[in-house]
């Protein structure tokens, strides 16, 4: 027994050893946790350094940011309090145009159009401010500031649905002074006004097309009404994208109307700003160049080009200058042609663009000598303005009438063809022509005594020229005339027709004892007068307390007529092709009988028209009744992109006015869309014809145009010959139809819009069933009358 318990110790000694591993196992546990513990607070302890690092630069960066840029930052306005914003870096928040339109009323200012700097109006663009004129009746909407905003580029804008705009810079605006406004019709012995009335400027547009330099150019103008038609003034502005500033580089007026325009005048690729401050057959264009400048807000200007100075020494080029400035443009051109040849086309960059401006304004004094004048005086005038002396000259000598009517035109010259004439004598003192015209000129404006002496003192005078000229002064007198009649020149418009027979005793002439006779190749007119100008005032059909003296009746209406200044009178027949064919008859007699005034007149056969219904009635007019206003064409599509609003409206009263005329069915009227596809190539004409400062609106529509709007039936043509004639419509700025020839009895037509002498408002010369009439605009009953 003894021995199996010691067998049995081993056994459980042996039974215990594997407790004692699995403890020892269970002990080393513990060990194993405390590493893994430990490497897992290395790689926490790791993390969280490398979080701090990251938002340490994180924050460096943002703070960056916020010191150079803090616009970059503006997100985080989304989620900091209130009292944590950060400012932004423009000093403002951008706006969407609503909020920019919003701000703008509040302040009692008005928001303009927008007008792109670049293709995309949406990525920035310039805004004019407006601001209602007090006690205002038209061009209320005065510009008192430019502006220009740039899209924002925030993350924090850029994801909104509406585009938020930056402002980036203002130009405040005060129109010209009206003393710089009128100057340009200043004739150079009028002294200059000392007005300091700014006047408002109330467009703006952008310059178009190609223009210099890489930013973006803008004009600024306004209007003032000056007689019949208006002076056009204003500022160019330049927007310089690399400083973001608006700059003022030129101040402009135009007596004429026209608006400066980027046109190619000198030799190279670049444009020129053109500015026309033409004066009736006087041309006169500024000319200015691009120039660069060392200034670091304003790197470029405007530097005419001018005519006072030349960097040559040549006698000639400096000669062809002289006369140039004088006006005679077209010599000066010629001379400088040659000079350049001489010098084998070589000319410095400075004389080609002299030459140039002197090139254009010779382009306009050639076509205007080239065109057929009605009047012996405009014709000597254009001739004598584009230096054509010996052509002048044989207008001078064509007739008496000629003469007398020349003289007269002289005698009212201020100064512009008495310095002509100066200066070409002081180039060549010796031409018999430019002699010729230069002692007229001191006959009728000095006395015929200066102008012989004047001759006479000339040391290389021959004694022929002399007596040719003498005999010119001669004709300025004419036979059984004074010198120049001191009354007032005859104003007459009226219908003529044909006569064949003529009794003594029911016409009055000057010479009662002599009888009416015809010349070789002449007929009788007899004149039935619509209006005349009795030197005061224009007078109208019919003539009411119109009573002649019982005693020498004839010799009130000569002198009441001014027949005996202007004796002659113009005789217009329209051809079948439209070509006018002018006669020139002579007023022989008077008749008054009731309310109807009666001219006898002699002359040659005039073109039969009698019978062709589609032509104007023969027209009778004396030289200095009428001076044709004829304003240039654009197209409706034209007129829409100028002022897109108003057309809209017009074309909705034309389209109304044309249904109650009878010329379409009453209905609904198309849309703006369906009228502008059909109507869009119409012709119209915009001139100010009722005194108001704003324009009217003139279409004249063919029977064509209007056959081309209904469906192409054979009644399109009508039973009256006289629907086929081309007929107006006249629409107010208001858009009201003023004048129509749409009257149902197709009797009624617009022949022209004229000036009558000594009359501030335009008139209609209408052509009625038997006559013609002149019509003006009556303020009081809104109507022309």
């Amino acid at each position: 027994m003894a021995n199996r318990s010691r067998k049995l110790k081993p056994k459980a000694s042996k039974l215990n050893q594997p407790r004692a591993g699995a403890m020892k196992r269970v002990a080393k546990k513990p060990q194993k946790k405390l590493k893994r513990g430990s490497w897992l607070s290395s790689i926490l302890a790791i993390a969280i350094i490398l979080s701090s690092a990251s938002l340490i630069m994180a924050f460096a960066w943002i703070s960056v940011l916020f010191i150079f840029n803090p616009d970059e930052v503006s997100w985080l306005n989304k989620i900091l309090p209130a009292w944590a914003q950060i400012p932004l870096g423009k000093h403002e928040r951008p706006q969407t145009l609503k909020q920019i339109q919003l701000d703008l009323s509040k302040k009692n200012q008005i928001f303009g159009e927008t007008l792109p700097l670049y293709q995309d109006v949406k990525t920035s663009f310039l805004l004019p401010v407006f601001q209602q004129r007090a006690n205002c009746l038209s061009d209320c909407e005065e510009l008192v500031e430019l502006r220009v905003y740039e899209r924002s580029k925030e993350l924090e804008f850029k994801s909104q649905s509406e585009n938020y705009y930056y402002l980036t810079t203002q130009f405040p605006v005060t129109g010209p002074d009206e003393s710089f406004v009128i100057s340009s019709l200043l004739d150079g012995t009028s002294e200059p006004q000392d007005i300091s009335i700014p006047l408002p400027l109330t467009e703006v547009q952008r310059f178009e097309g190609k223009t210099p330099s890489s930013g973006v150019w803008f004009d600024l103008r306004g209007k003032r009404r000056q007689g019949t038609g208006n002076i056009r003034y204003g500022y160019v502005v330049y927007y310089n994208p690399e400083r973001t500033n608006l700059l003022q580089m030129l101040s402009w007026t135009s007596p004429n109307g026209q608006l400066p325009k980027w046109q190619q005048v000198t030799g190279d690729a670049t444009k020129e700003l053109v500015v026309d401050q033409t004066v009736g057959l006087e041309p006169h264009l500024q000319v200015y160049q691009v120039k660069p400048l060392k200034l670091f807000l304003k790197p470029i200007q405007l530097e005419a080009i001018s005519l006072k100075s030349s960097t040559f020494k040549d006698s000639g080029y400096q000669n062809a200058l002289s006369i140039a400035r004088s006006g005679l443009w077209t010599p000066a051109f010629e001379w400088l042609k040659f000079i350049k040849k001489q010098r084998k086309g070589i000319l410095s960059e400075a004389a080609q663009a002299q030459m140039d401006v002197i090139r254009l304004h010779s382009q306009l004094t050639k076509t205007q000598a080239q065109k057929i004048w009605a009047s012996p005086s405009q014709e000597v005038l254009a001739d004598l303005i584009d230096g054509r002396w010996e052509k002048a000259l044989q207008v001078f000598e064509a007739s008496p009438h000629n003469a007398q009517e020349i003289a007269t035109l002289l005698k009212t010259d201020e100064k512009r063809l008495w310095n002509r004439t100066a200066a070409a004598l002081q180039v060549n003192p010796n031409r018999r022509e430019v002699q010729a015209w230069f002692a007229l000129i001191l006959a009728v404006q000095r006395g015929e005594g200066h102008a012989n002496s004047w001759l006479k003192a000339q040391p290389k005078i021959t004694k022929e020229n002399l007596t040719y000229i003498q005999d010119l002064l001669a004709r300025l007198n004419g036979k059984g005339t004074s010198q120049i009649s001191s009354t007032h020149p005859s104003q007459i418009v009226g219908t003529v027709q044909p006569i064949t027979e003529v009794n003594n005793t029911e016409w009055l002439q000057p010479n009662s004892s002599a009888d009416l006779k015809l010349m070789d190749n002449q007929v009788w007119y007899q004149v039935e007068v619509n209006a005349f100008n009795d030197g005061k005032r224009w007078l109208n059909f019919p003539f009411e307390n119109f009573n002649p003296p019982k005693t020498d009746a004839a010799k009130f209406f000569w002198k009441t007529l001014g027949i005996t200044s202007d004796p002659e009178i113009q005789i217009v027949v329209w051809l079948p092709n439209g070509e006018q064919k002018i006669t020139i008859a002579a007023i022989k007699a008077v008749q008054l009988r009731g309310k109807v005034l009666r001219l006898l007149a002699t002359g040659p056969k005039i073109p039969d028209n009698e019978n062709d219904i589609l032509q104007p009635k023969p027209l009778a007019l004396t030289n200095a009744a009428l001076e044709w206003v004829q304003p240039s064409p654009i197209t409706l599509r034209e007129l829409h992109q100028q002022n897109p609003q108003g057309v809209k409206v017009m074309l909705s009263s034309l389209w109304q006015s044309l249904q109650q005329s009878g010329e379409f069915p009453v209905g609904a009227i198309p849309s703006f869309e369906q009228m502008q596809e059909k109507l869009g190539d119409w012709p119209v004409q915009v001139i100010d014809l009722t005194n108001n400062t704003q324009p009217e609106i003139i279409l004249t529509i063919s029977p064509e145009a209007i056959a081309s709007l209904k469906q192409p039936t054979p009644e399109i043509q009508g039973e009256n010959p006289e629907q086929r004639r081309d007929r107006t419509i006249i629409l107010s700025d208001a858009n009201k139809v003023i004048y129509t020839d749409f009257t149902g009895n197709y009797l009624q037509r617009l022949s022209a819009i004229a000036k009558l002498s000594g009359v501030q408002s335009l008139a209609l010369l209408v052509e009625n069933a038997h006559n013609y009439s002149l019509r003006r605009w009556s303020e009081k009953n809104q109507r022309f009358e």
